[in-house]
């Protein structure tokens, strides 16, 4: 099987990204980056996120995950801490988050490390899921094999049953974390493939240092 792409073109002029007019934190930029993606109807999830892990199998891991706060010192986002993202981020803290907004033509990638919340946070996020989500959390040994699909069905109607009539407690094995970067990159298309790139660089006195890269 072959297919060519090579002739795959796009030309990007919708924005532009100034270093010496961007803000001096880069939480602020994300937050109005963020904020342009929540407000464009044609941007999917705008809070969907890459996860790359260093993986114990000796490769990088990457998947999807949502985003569910952002704050001044970092991302949060929820999992199960006994998935295959979870046992690389206890054995190795230090990971990449990257979001893509191909409407807006921008991408921010994001270094940093990731620990865990404090339990009663991630008590009050649990509490706002939706049951179904809830028991789901507690049904799915996420990422171990399992014989079928029917065998986590099944699963899920036996805790669906414990738990008939009352509140849900958190699962011990779910929880939130917090990505704290130490590097933040954005990158804004721009035409003729120069793109417009400015990465942020934390510093010992936690300000923050702007750099342009070359696209």
């Amino acid at each position: 099987m072959e297919k060519d792409l090579s002739a795959y073109r796009r030309q990007y002029a919708k924005y532009e990204l100034d270093e010496h007019t961007a803000p001096a934190n880069p939480m602020e930029l994300f937050r109005d980056w963020f904020a342009q993606a929540e407000r464009d109807e044609n941007c999917v999830e705008p809070n969907a996120m890459q996860l790359a892990t260093f993986g114990r199998d000796g490769f990088p891991g990457v998947r999807t995950v949502l985003l569910k706060k952002f704050q001044w010192d970092g991302f949060i986002f929820y999992t199960n801490y006994l998935s295959d993202k979870g046992k690389d981020i206890a054995e190795n803290p230090h990971v990449s988050l990257h979001f893509h907004w191909p409407v807006l033509e921008r991408q921010v990638i994001i270094k940093g490390k990731a620990e865990k919340i404090p339990e009663n946070l991630s008590d009050g996020y649990f509490a706002l899921r939706p049951r179904g989500s809830q028991i789901g959390a507690w049904a799915s040994e996420q990422s171990r094999p399992v014989p079928s699909k029917k065998y986590l069905e099944e699963r899920f109607r036996e805790f669906e049953k414990k738990f008939e009539g009352r509140d849900i407690p958190r699962p011990p094995h779910w929880g939130g974390y917090i990505v704290k970067p130490v590097k933040i990159e954005f990158w804004q298309g721009r035409p003729n493939r120069l793109h417009d790139r400015v990465l942020y660089e934390l510093q010992k006195d936690f300000t923050w240092k702007k750099i342009r890269l070359s696209s």
